[in-house]
């Protein structure tokens, strides 16, 4: 009975039936046709048994090993490798099929290659989570043949596999590895300007090309031979709060992801360049009720604690209630902060909703209000308008994209810093945007 699962018809024995078919149908038309008819029958069957033999009886068989990542990273490509082994002694054509997460919505990834005797290979392959959570990765199944290929020997190899997915972690680590490597201005991170200086001084050090000249140590200099100045560096351990709104505003889809993914993986990303900033990092999350709260801290373990809080983040389709959020914030969150707050106001109306609470968060903490550009509605007042429908469209889409100009001139008039950006740069936008009110001395 084993034998039989694992026994498969190939493509190649099917042609060759209908090949033979047909020649059969020849056949009664013409009797001279019946010694070649009767040998390709003989000579079909005969291969098959062949074919059997050789893959069942024979020595050796094929293998594969599946690699996963321990998490795989949401929104990011993450690679998978299968390590496929032929032991048997002759060449063998197969076909690799991966029972890939129902997530992924694949049913066709397969591989078709050739190796020989006791040959070893590499099949590398990308996936690409859209949302957070359990993936579960069935079996590798290994279709393998002889060159003729009339018959597969089906082999399941490895077991079922969960792997969990995660906020987008390895952006995280390539803005990390930028920051190190001075190269995070080819990514769209700007250089700040210092406004003046902070209050911490690092140390004395040779002056090079682009330092403020009034940063000049006159006494240091007469003692050296070289020019010297004093190095000033950022102020440490400011709290650095993201507030995060999981309401049902933030389910809108861009690009395979919903807002709220798009802002997990920005949040995370901002927090840890918080942390190599040696500031303090928190989280809230909220909608109808506060959801998570994550005191500020810069210990090693703070990271850690941010990315498991924010791998459990869903949108449980309610409406934000910022007044919840106000009071929850002022109990927990008693020093002057940083409140970057990723949320998503489509009108004046429904900013005006909230605006009290903004504007009463802005008197104890510094507030940057992160909202979405609706990519959708641009793309609509771009198209041209050919009839009175699409000129009512095209007028309609423009008024909701001038209001959203409107939600931060509103937000700026009180003194709440806002960034209006497209989930696309909106790491960027948030990094830029943090960078610069540290420069600026503001937090």
């Amino acid at each position: 009975m084993k034998f039989l699962k694992s026994l498969y018809l190939s493509n190649r024995l099917f042609v060759g039936i209908g090949l033979l078919v047909f020649l059969l149908i020849i056949w009664h038309f013409y009797d001279f046709l019946e010694p070649i008819a009767q040998l390709s029958v003989f000579l079909l069957l005969g291969m098959i048994v062949l074919d059997i033999i050789v893959l069942y009886l024979g020595k050796g068989q094929v293998t594969c090993e599946r690699t996963l990542p321990e998490k795989l990273s949401n929104g990011d490509d993450n690679n998978v490798f299968l390590v496929v082994t032929n032991q048997y002694p002759f060449q063998v054509r197969m076909k690799v099929l991966e029972e890939l997460p129902e997530q992924f919505q694949v049913r066709d990834k397969t591989f078709t290659i050739d190796l020989a005797p006791g040959e070893r290979t590499v099949i590398t392959y990308i996936v690409r989570p859209s949302e957070r959570g359990e993936y579960h990765f069935g079996k590798t199944n290994l279709y393998a043949s002889t060159m003729v290929g009339l018959i597969e020997r089906r082999v399941a190899a490895g077991e079922d596999t969960m792997v969990p997915v995660y906020p987008g972690f390895l952006q995280m680590r390539k803005y990390e590895f930028l920051a190190i490597s001075n190269r995070s201005m080819e990514f769209g991170i700007k250089r700040m300007r210092r406004v003046g200086h902070s209050y911490e001084f690092d140390q004395i050090r040779k002056y090079v090309q682009g330092d403020d000249i009034r940063s000049v140590n006159w006494k240091a200099t007469a003692r050296s031979a070289d020019l010297m100045v004093n190095q000033y560096q950022d102020e440490r351990a400011q709290n650095v709060y993201v507030i995060l709104n999981v309401g049902r505003v933030m389910k809108m889809p861009f690009k395979g992801l919903t807002l709220l993914d798009h802002a997990v993986n920005s949040a995370l990303i901002m927090l840890n360049v918080a942390l190599n900033k040696d500031d303090k990092a928190g989280l809230i999350t909220f909608s109808n009720k506060i959801h998570a709260s994550l005191t500020a801290s810069n210990k090693h373990a703070q990271l850690n604690a941010i990315l498991e809080t924010l791998y459990n983040v869903k949108t449980d389709f309610a409406e934000a209630d910022y007044e919840s959020m106000y009071y929850n914030l002022t109990k927990t969150v008693k020093q002057r902060s940083l409140l970057l707050m990723y949320v998503n106001f489509e009108s004046m109306f429904s900013l005006q909703r909230e605006l009290t609470y903004l504007k009463r968060l802005a008197r104890k903490h510094l507030v940057v209000v992160i909202f979405f550009k609706n990519t959708e509605l641009y793309n609509l007042t771009e198209k041209q308008a050919v009839d009175t429908e699409g000129i009512y469209i095209r007028t309609i889409a423009s008024k909701f994209m001038y209001e959203k100009e409107l939600i931060a001139k509103e937000l700026e008039r009180f003194g709440i810093q806002s960034i209006l950006t497209t989930p696309e740069n909106l790491t960027v936008d948030a990094i830029n945007k943090y960078l610069e009110l540290k420069m600026r001395g503001m937090i």
